[in-house]
């Protein structure tokens, strides 16, 4: 009873710690570049019903209602609707504050995991790292849905571990995890790829620790494939049941406006003369039922498909690059974290091997294949689960060093002066989380000539920019070539410069374009695609030859006039 009281205390400990961190943060950061769609599209949904707005961005809703549901309530008590853009900044730190409750749900479950594999201290040491992680903390601080992601999954890793077996009833083996799996897809998308992968390794596991999967002594090795297939048959059976499951879960949540689609109308009155059109045309303006999950999940896998550029050390590729994840995660992972890895890694790497770490390891395998390569954010539930397995291993070699006398164990002194630095770390970068880069790379100023997207400029540094504003230039004017959503940037005094798409009047017309002393540039778009429109490239040039004469976070600044 006391060391559960024990555990109770040390996940309250750091969850507070954590998020403490996230809320005062929370209040130094710009909107970010999805969290204006997100505030506003939560608002409609809540007022009307409808999630067009989210469907239509790829966008699943449950963290987004979560979220919002504080500032709908807000505005009912008052008998006023607020303006999703004009009061933004009012009602940011609100969502950003209520993204706590999938922080808290992930941080239990990592605790829960970690003393699965590894006991008592397994789940201390675990649920420590992740709330230390200044990766994790900079998003858990935003009102976006990577945290409510990699929350959702592992509540299914979790309860999936726990649940199937062989022996275990239909709804424990497949309508439980069916439908934590549809949570899990209303939290992204992305949970219809890593979902089943975590799913079938941990089946398979369950399955061969049972001992399921093991064919006759003497089989040949026709008769032990032949076994494997009739032995997974249940299994696979399962696995599309839950899907289903699952499915339906993510269409009834996201429902449906009930309505036709536009597109959908125009295809069908583009098609050629014909039988098709002549029974498409009449389907397409009848066919009420739009709109709903299935048109966010085409865009995303759409969106996988056809990729996009990205910005990896100091070089802008047209397409998405196979090692761009692994790179990402080695500037990333903090240092300690490695160091803790490394160090079990050399003590007793068979104590690494648990359902986690096969998870991780598909994932990993997995990267390569996610063309949508914009930060680490997307490999989170990776690394959770790589901080699980640590954790754990860790933790079992103590168990071990007790019950046999083992000496060969990671030394506690070592584990705990590893957490006081990747806690001091998380302080340090405080409030700038998601510049975050370990020092083998250079750190958090190396950063920008790195990663781009939410790795460091996501466009949250308006405040700071305007903070920089007053102390060194009276709070006149400044010109803003900016890249993001954050709707102050077109409040006095900044003047919101597009040079991206203004037409070109001159090599170096920047200084006629901009009427003021100062331009402030993002760092997104002097480290970023160098050319996306002619205008652009051209003003970029430019730019490059000019030397900054102060810096923000996520700003450099020029003087063009004296």
């Amino acid at each position: 009873m006391q060391a559960r009281w024990l555990d109770i205390g040390w996940v309250l400990v750091v969850g507070i710690a954590s998020s403490v961190w996230c809320l005062t943060a929370a209040t130094r950061l710009g909107a970010t570049f999805d969290e204006p769609l997100y505030v506003k599209a939560g608002l409609v949904n809540w007022r009307t019903g409808s999630n067009k707005l989210l469907m239509r961005a790829g966008t699943m809703p449950l963290p987004v209602d979560v979220q919002t549901l504080p500032v709908y309530l807000w505005e009912r008590f008052r008998g006023q609707e607020f303006d999703p853009v004009v009061e933004l900044h009012t009602l940011l730190p609100v969502c950003r504050a209520a993204n706590l409750v999938f922080w808290w749900l992930l941080l239990v479950y990592t605790f829960r995991l970690g003393r699965t594999f590894g006991g008592t201290w397994g789940g201390r040491i675990a649920v420590t790292l992740v709330a230390s992680e200044p990766n994790l903390l900079a998003h858990a601080a935003l009102a976006t849905t990577d945290i409510a992601l990699v929350a959702c999954l592992m509540v299914l890793i979790d309860h999936f571990y726990r649940c199937y077996h062989p022996s275990a009833d239909w709804k424990r083996r497949v309508l439980l995890p069916g439908l934590l799996y549809g949570v899990a897809l209303s939290a992204k998308a992305s949970a219809l790829a890593f979902g089943p992968q975590a799913m079938l390794v941990l089946g398979l596991w369950n399955l061969a620790q049972a001992g399921v999967l093991t064919p006759a002594a003497g089989s040949s090795y026709c008769q032990k494939i032949r076994h494997f297939w009739h032995a997974t048959y249940l299994f696979r059976k399962d696995i599309i049941a839950i899907g289903l499951i699952g499915l339906v879960v993510l269409f009834a949540y996201c429902g449906c406006d009930w309505s036709t689609e536009p597109t959908f109308i125009r295809w069908a009155d583009q098609l050629p003369e014909g039988p098709l059109k002549r029974v498409m045309q009449p389907v397409s303006q009848q066919l009420r039922i739009f709109t709903n999950a299935g048109e966010a999940l085409v865009h995303q896998i759409k969106h996988n498909i056809r990729g996009h550029g990205t910005y990896l050390l100091g070089q802008w590729y047209p397409r998405a690059t196979p090692w761009y994840f692994p790179l990402a995660l080695s500037m990333k992972v903090p240092l300690p974290v490695v160091a803790l890895l490394v160090m079990a890694l050399v003590v007793h790497p068979r104590r690494l091997w648990m359902p986690t770490a096969a998870v991780a390891l598909l994932l990993l395998a997995f990267t390569p294949h996610c063309r949508v390569q914009i930060g680490i954010r997307f490999m989170f539930p990776l690394m959770v689960l790589v901080y699980i397995t640590i954790a754990a291993a860790i933790a079992r070699g103590w168990q071990g060093q007790q019950e046999t006398g083992c000496r060969r164990v990671v030394p506690r002194w070592f584990v705990a002066l590893m957490l006081a630095i990747l806690a001091s770390t998380s302080v340090a970068i405080w409030p700038h989380g998601l510049n975050y880069f370990n020092q083998a790379w250079g750190g958090r100023e190396a950063g920008v000539k790195l990663l781009h997207g939410s790795n460091t400029d996501w466009g949250q540094g308006i405040p700071e920019l305007r903070e920089w504003n007053r102390t060194f230039n009276a709070n006149q004017p400044l010109a803003v070539w900016y890249y993001g959503t954050d709707p102050d940037v077109f409040q006095p005094p900044l003047v919101f410069l597009n040079l991206s798409w203004i037409p070109i009047q001159a090599p170096d017309d920047v200084k006629i374009l901009s009427n003021t002393q100062y331009l402030a540039v993002s760092v997104a778009i002097l480290y970023n695609n160098p050319a996306p429109t002619p205008p652009h490239a051209t003003r970029l040039a430019w730019i490059r030859t000019q030397t900054p004469v102060a810096h923000t976070t996520h700003f450099a600044i020029y003087q063009l006039r004296p």
